[in-house]
């Protein structure tokens, strides 16, 4: 588990410049977008398991401009009753069994993450977080599932609606393919890193970033 600052526009003490109060409720109708990304053991969320999953708030500075925010992770271990395809452990490069995976069982993880999301919720004052991801349909529909599985009760995040960086940078850049958006948008990519959960969701947020900055309000009208 770690989590990680990649706000590159830091005060001295390492901490985004502060927004005006609410100002990212204003722009998102009361939604906080938060990145997420999750690796998993297959693609069928009501079958396979939740393995590793990552989160990234964005923030507003004190410019206006959406910057990435601390990340949260964690590592799950497999629910009782979920599948893992071997060849998705290829993939990922995730041991099950390595001593520093520090897994959680898939309720005490989600909260874990969830409490985070839920801070950042409030310190905006926004109602709700909205998931944003690259395919974010596949990574909600996993976090559904695992919330669904264990019972848990305190979901951040909209149950439906996703920002989706994949329709995002095919309007901005005409890339869909994650290595190849983050290149036209002008940052590097590494591919020996990616299939990391925390590694993709912090490009992501980048990439979210850098579009959403081109559009620093509401369209007139």
């Amino acid at each position: 588990m770690s989590e990680t600052d990649l706000d590159t526009s830091t005060d001295a003490e390492g901490e985004a410049p502060a927004a005006p109060p609410g100002a990212m409720a204003r722009r998102f109708r009361g939604f906080l977008p938060v990145v997420v990304d999750v690796e998993t053991g297959g693609f069928d969320w009501n079958r396979h398991a939740l393995l590793e999953m990552a989160a990234v708030p964005i923030e507003l500075d004190a410019q206006g401009l959406f910057v990435p925010g601390p990340t949260v992770s964690v590592h799950f271990i497999p629910a009782p009753g979920t599948e893992i395809d071997p060849k998705s452990l290829e993939v990922t490069g995730i041991d099950l069994d390595h001593p520093f995976r520090l897994a959680k069982p898939e309720r005490d993880g989600l909260g874990y993450v969830f409490n985070h999301v839920r801070a950042a919720v409030r310190r905006h004052g926004c109602q709700r977080a909205i998931l944003v991801g690259h395919n974010a349909h596949f990574d909600l529909n996993f976090v559904n599932a695992a919330v669904a599985r264990s019972g848990h009760k305190r979901n951040p995040f909209h149950p439906f609606s996703v920002f989706d960086t994949v329709t995002l940078a095919g309007i901005a850049y005409g890339q869909t393919v994650l290595a190849r958006a983050m290149h036209a948008a002008g940052f590097d990519w590494n591919a020996e890193d990616a299939h990391s959960a925390v590694y993709d969701a912090e490009q992501t947020a980048r990439l979210f970033c850098r579009i959403a900055n081109a559009w620093p309000s509401p369209l007139p009208g």
